[in-house]
């Protein structure tokens, strides 16, 4: 899977999922290209949500969400995923 295509299912999921006023998601493997631990074809994902919905719960339970939505994805091409709520 390339990249395109990852955040592409990434921000279908969640706007299926949750109630987003607006999302984007910026890839920052590149930051982790020469880092030990870096793996082929698994990437770094910055995620900026704005979501009411979100926003009333507690960052533990918003995060544990965003996880639970995008489980298949984590283990198989998502190495890391920052996620920004506003």
């Amino acid at each position: 899977m390339d990249i395109n295509q990852l955040i592409a299912i990434v921000k279908k999921k969640l706007e299926e999922k949750i109630d987003i006023e607006s999302i984007r998601i910026e890839d920052k493997s590149f930051l982790h290209k020469n880092h030990a631990g870096n793996q082929e074809g698994k990437f770094h994902l910055k995620v900026y949500l704005k979501s009411n919905e979100l926003k009333k719960m507690s960052r533990i339970e918003s995060n544990k969400k965003i996880y639970k939505i995008l489980d298949e994805e984590l283990k198989m091409f998502i190495h890391s995923i920052q996620i920004l709520i506003t």
